[in-house]
């Protein structure tokens, strides 16, 4: 089989290198070229050191030197919010080639076309089916998938009302530019709430969660900086009359046809899914009170590895090709 010709548009950010990584070692995939304005003519370990020995690619942010962007079968879009719609709508791009998009530009159903370019939300979990046919992908966001997952199961039977939501995430999550927050001498030994109640993801969570004839639930939200590098951990608190048993296979049954997505009997911990695509859910009660408990990484489920999912699925590949990846555990 001939390999798949991927490109990445904004390959020197923490997205973009884990792109690079999985797909070094994706046994269907070659990649083209790897495009970044700021690194342009710089080797690719010049700027993600771990990769050296593994490409010797160049950054290019020129379409003539790599033959066009549309030499690339899939492109990556992994630029910043408002970013992907502008290239796309600058560079001229075969319609033919798929597209992936990492930012938040077209999550959003009355956000989601360009020009020709349709996009599908790609949650592998609720979409499967449609993403399989797409040629256009709007990657999930990292906390809209981890509470998304959380509590589809719940919002699907009918049972979600209103929900207090808390989520800590890593510093990644924040991308590579640096601000007073992401260095590592306010980080360290340190947590903030910010955006509360306000984050940009709730839009997507809630388009999601909306059941046909049912009022919207609220989703109460309050997001942690943690000071970590990666991973996130949501907790998500509703009243629910259910047994324990029967909420516990109401998810199993709900994800039993989901390679990446898990329910645990027992408590779950950040580094059980830290470098991995998974997606681990427990459930705990506590009188007339439900706590879902969801923790993903960030990068993988929650940015690039859900993204190679999502392109496993639209070439005709097995689901999980290129993301069987060891956890930290330690």
């Amino acid at each position: 089989m001939e390999k798949i010709k991927a490109g990445i548009v904004g390959g020197a950010g923490y997205t973009g290198g884990e792109i690079i990584r999985l797909l070094n070692h994706h046994p269907d995939v070659a990649v083209s070229f790897i495009h970044s304005r700021s690194n342009a003519g710089k080797y690719v370990h010049e700027v993600h050191h771990d990769l050296i020995g593994e490409t010797e690619l160049k950054f290019t942010n020129s379409p003539s030197a790599v033959g066009g962007w549309g030499e690339a079968e899939v492109l990556f879009l992994c630029v910043g919010h408002g970013e992907a719609k502008k290239f796309l709508q600058e560079n001229e791009i075969d319609e033919k080639v798929k597209v992936i998009d990492l930012s938040q530009d077209f999550r959003l159903h009355q956000h989601s076309a360009t020009g020709h370019r349709k996009f599908v939300y790609g949650l592998p979990e609720i979409n499967k089916a449609q993403i399989k046919t797409a040629n256009n992908i709007a990657n999930p966001g990292c906390f809209a998938t981890a509470i998304q997952l959380g509590l589809l199961p719940l919002s699907e039977a009918g049972i979600l009302k209103e929900v207090h939501t808390t989520g800590i995430t890593g510093s990644t999550g924040a991308g590579q530019s640096l601000s007073a927050t992401s260095h590592f001498s306010w980080r360290t030994n340190n947590i903030q709430a910010y955006k509360t109640l306000t984050h940009q993801h709730l839009q997507e969570i809630n388009q999601s969660l909306q059941q046909p004839g049912e009022p919207l639930p609220e989703i109460n939200f309050v997001p942690w900086r943690g000071d970590f590098p990666r991973g996130i951990f949501i907790s998500s608190t509703l009243s629910c009359n259910w047994e324990l048993s029967e909420l516990n296979d109401l998810y199993e049954n709900f994800y039993k046809e989901a390679p990446f997505t898990f329910l645990s009997r027992q408590e779950i911990f950040l580094k059980q899914v830290v470098n991995t695509n998974k997606c681990v859910i427990h459930l705990e009660r506590a009188g007339t009170k439900l706590v879902v408990h969801s923790a993903i990484d960030n990068l993988l489920k929650g940015a690039s590895g859900q993204a190679l999912q999502n392109m496993n699925l639209m070439f005709g590949l097995d689901e999980c090709e290129g993301l069987n990846l060891k956890a930290t555990a330690f």
